[in-house]
């Protein structure tokens, strides 16, 4: 009777453990999926949920991040190539003064974010997350978490702030990026952004290179050393857009996709 009994258990938990999914990981999943031609989605990315936010042709699902203009595309400062690149203007490297930050029509909360981006000699720029656009409604970029995009060699910015933490990757003047070695500065990156309730990470090059927590103490007390520190409650919301950064330098971007999770 007890041989019995267990043969009846092991195979009820056999049973329980065929029903429930495997855990993935989808940082993980992130890296090692299967991507298709530029702007495009393969099978895998789309089984996995992936979206594409920008489709190699048109400005379709961004907007100006200016107040007055959400709604429409800047008129003048960004760009698509005949190849499926958009590009923002080479300017005088002024902050959102040419044709200004972009962002997404709609705003997310919890998401796997990859960028393919190229920088030209000297150039400045980000991509931005829980941005709020009202929040600054007067001369500079909107206000968000910046995942910075700057040739720290030729670029100012980069001997800035407090310990690197303006330079490539880095959580802009909060947190420094990991030092990852470019083969080709000026060739194709990827950046990634990771958030998941409150623990954020940074990807370049399929390497982590920032991981933090916010909504905590030690959250405020870095924004408290920034120069957000007079944002309200900077970092902590749910939900926000996502931003490209006009900086008044040149880059190309492509392959913007995006899964919620």
């Amino acid at each position: 009777m007890k041989r019995l009994i267990l043969i009846v258990a092991a195979t009820a938990m056999m049973a329980s453990s065929c029903g429930q999914k495997a855990k993935t990981d989808p940082v993980a999943d992130a890296l090692a999926i299967e991507t298709a031609a530029d702007n495009t989605l393969s099978a895998a990315e789309e089984a996995a949920g992936w979206q594409l936010l920008f489709d190699g042709k048109t400005t379709e699902g961004w907007q100006s991040a200016k107040p007055v203009n959400m709604g429409k595309f800047p008129e003048g400062g960004w760009g698509i190539t005949d190849d499926g690149l958009l590009y923002v203007f080479a300017g005088d490297g002024a902050e959102s003064a040419n044709g200004g930050d972009i962002i997404t029509t709609r705003k997310y909360r919890n998401f796997i974010l990859k960028v393919d981006f190229k920088m030209t000699e000297g150039a400045n720029s980000g991509i931005k997350y829980f941005v709020d656009p009202f929040l600054n409604t007067g001369a500079g970029s909107a206000i968000g978490c910046e995942f910075q995009i700057l040739d720290d060699d030729n670029h100012p910015d980069a001997k800035l702030g407090v310990n690197g933490n303006r330079t490539l990757a880095s959580l802009y003047d909060l947190i420094p990026s990991k030092h990852v070695p470019l083969a080709d500065k000026f060739g194709w990156h990827t950046a990634m952004v990771v958030v998941n309730g409150n623990h954020v990470e940074h990807w370049l090059d399929g390497e982590k290179v920032v991981e933090y927590e916010r909504n905590n103490q030690m959250w405020d007390a870095f924004v408290d050393y920034s120069k957000y520190r007079d944002w309200p409650d900077f970092g902590n919301y749910e939900e926000g857009y996502i931003l490209l950064q006009d900086h008044g330098h040149q880059v190309f971007f492509k392959n913007i996709k995006i899964k919620e999770l």
